[in-house]
């Protein structure tokens, strides 16, 4: 019984590393702080909406909406190209976190290999190509308002580092060769009255990520699933957890932390590795307020949200997915390319930087 109670705390380690260690950060950084955190009302938001978006794509899942979609999907060739270039297109417009909380459920669905590597070049492809936007990530939209740029002059600013990385994700996602495994592989039924609500229901958050709707609109999902549809509730609360504690973390470093930036390099290398510990939105949240250098600001959270896995919120998404979802096993190894894959696209990125920004 004793080798079974260790067995079991040893595989929640290993599952929950992440939660413990950002854990661990908030409480060691509020002791040395001597404080505890604040959070503001835009990172609430943020959770609210993350957990409603992660209740709305279960529900899909449930109805069976999305399996019909990964059915269709697998047809043809060049699964990875086409899930690639709709990750980055479609990250442009709802942005990395949501694009990502769907296409990598319908991606574990599909009855092919190498779905590791799918799902990395999907999280590189929402990265590269909601950097291209004002509103395809929250640090985009921050920087947009905040320094009042012109939509051309943002676009302008940020095309060099989205045309590059995209031309080398088609060439990546055409190397990459899938193919069906073995098996009995779930059939697509009927999709059930419900996941067309679902559907509407993701809109609708779409809307309020977009600030077309009030955030308020969200709890209209929540009404539905508390009364027709609870098994959707079983979300992954950890990963939400995890947020918070990052949220926290930026909280207490930016107590810590007074930066005096002068010049655009600085700026870009600054904001770029502190996204690395604490991830691109607060990174840039907290230097914003010590540089008017936003293209540089701009440019150190787009190649921030490479490399680790608190770079980006839509890298934890991505990699938090596929670990509790993931049948096959191979968690040690899919979590070794993830960071190859993303350290390798983030030094490519300050190439990019002192290439064409600089």
């Amino acid at each position: 019984m004793p080798l079974n109670s260790e067995n079991v705390w040893v595989e929640f380690i290993l599952k929950e590393w992440l939660l413990l260690a950002s854990a661990c950060g908030l409480v060691l950084t509020s002791v040395y702080a001597g404080q505890l955190p604040s959070f503001s009302l835009p990172e609430l938001q943020v959770l609210l909406l993350l957990f409603v978006l992660f209740v709305v794509v279960r529900g899909l899942e449930n109805s069976g909406l999305i399996l019909w979609i990964s059915r269709k999907l697998e047809q043809g060739r060049l699964i990875p190209l086409k899930l690639t270039l709709a990750t980055f297109f479609l990250s442009m417009i709802v942005t990395n976190d949501v694009v990502l909380t769907v296409i990598v459920p319908l991606t574990l669905l599909l009855n092919t290999d190498r779905k590791d590597l799918l799902v990395i070049l999907e999280a590189l492809a929402a990265n590269a190509g909601s950097a291209l936007t004002p509103i395809g990530n929250p640090q985009n939209l921050f920087i947009y308002w905040y320094y009042g740029v012109a939509p051309g002059e943002f676009v302008t600013a940020i095309a060099a580092f989205s045309c590059v990385y995209l031309l080398l994700l088609v060439a990546a996602s055409l190397a990459v060769r899938t193919r069906g495994v073995p098996g009995n592989p779930p059939v697509a039924g009927e999709v059930s009255n419900f996941g067309y609500v679902y559907l509407l229901l993701l809109v609708v958050i779409v809307l309020a990520v977009l600030h077309v709707l009030p955030v308020a609109s969200v709890f209209l999902a929540i009404a539905y699933v508390l009364v027709f549809d609870r098994r959707s509730l079983r979300v992954d609360y950890a990963l939400l957890l995890s947020f918070l504690c990052f949220f926290g973390l930026a909280d207490n470093i930016h107590l810590l932390v007074a930066p005096q930036l002068q010049h655009a390099g600085d700026v870009f290398l600054a904001s770029a590795v502190t996204s690395q510990l604490i991830s691109n939105v607060p990174a840039t949240l907290l230097f914003a307020k010590f540089t008017t250098q936003w293209q540089a600001l701009l440019w150190g959270a787009s190649v921030g949200g490479f490399g680790s896995l608190v770079g980006s919120l839509a890298n934890l998404i991505a990699y938090r997915i596929y670990i509790v979802n993931n049948r096959g096993g191979g968690a040690g190894v899919f979590t070794i390319r993830f960071f190859a894959f993303g350290y390798l696209a983030f030094f490519i990125g300050v190439g990019l930087y002192f290439v064409f920004a600089a």
